[in-house]
């Protein structure tokens, strides 16, 4: 039997506070469907003419893909739009098509944070984790993430469905959110922490339905290895191992 030494003792004291705290089983640090809501700011027509930081098809399909994922994984969802009958116009058709239930939330203010029925929505959902994406990068992204880190939320910021004025802009705002202390994040990443375990039957051919449709090539070689190589019968296969 192995002698308990002093450098021993402390080395499991350490290990089980780490346990008990749930850093070291990743409990806390990545983030989980029920923990989350997702508030999408300005996804809009008239906002999205403006937008030079990424090709605009590029960025419709990743705020899609990052709608559907919150739907997959039954996050709610708060909308927000601005201007919708003076210039920006309504939510874009794609996502209403996708949040046919979810009456997007009209204000006059750039910051979320500001408008009390927006800011209400999101504390009503009781999530302390938001995921935010949206138009501008610069303002009505920025404004309510910094005023909510204020307030003590963790915020994470889904940057590729995020657009800015330009490339220059977008990635100052993405700075300084992320100084805040805002996390950076991506559609991707956000569906790949959701599912996490593969032996989750109920969401694994929602997710991999999201990653095909908006994966691009590893979308598509995911279809194709399921037409072509015809893998066994069995369970749910990872995304991410070279099994679909």
């Amino acid at each position: 039997m192995q002698a308990v030494t002093p450098m021993l003792r402390k080395s499991q004291s350490f290990r089980n506070r780490y346990l008990k705290e749930g850093y070291m089983n990743g409990a806390e640090v990545l983030i989980q469907p029920e923990q989350c809501v997702l508030l999408l700011v300005d996804f809009q027509a008239g906002l999205a003419f403006g937008v030079e930081s990424v090709p605009r098809q590029v960025l419709l399909n990743n705020a899609i893909a990052t709608t559907r994922t919150a739907r997959a994984f039954e996050v709610p969802v708060v909308v927000s739009t601005s201007a919708s009958r003076a210039y920006s116009g309504p939510l874009l058709p794609a996502l209403q098509q996708i949040l046919n239930d979810v009456q997007p939330i009209e204000r006059k203010n750039m910051n979320v944070w500001e408008d009390n029925a927006a800011h209400d929505a999101v504390i009503a959902t009781g999530r302390k984790r938001i995921l935010i994406a949206g138009m501008l990068t610069e303002a009505c992204v920025s404004f309510p993430v910094l005023s909510s880190l204020r307030d003590g939320f963790e915020v994470f910021v889904i940057a590729d469905a995020c657009g800015g004025l330009t490339s220059a802009s977008h990635q100052m705002a993405l700075s300084r959110m992320q100084a805040a202390g805002a996390k950076l994040t991506s559609w991707l990443q956000v569906l790949l922490e959701f599912q996490r375990d593969w032996s989750r039957h109920e969401t694994y051919e929602s997710a991999r339905s999201i990653v095909v449709d908006h994966g691009g090539g590893y979308g598509m070689g995911l279809a194709y290895a399921r037409e072509m190589i015809q893998p066994a019968q069995g369970g749910p296969r990872p995304l991410l191992q070279g099994n679909t």
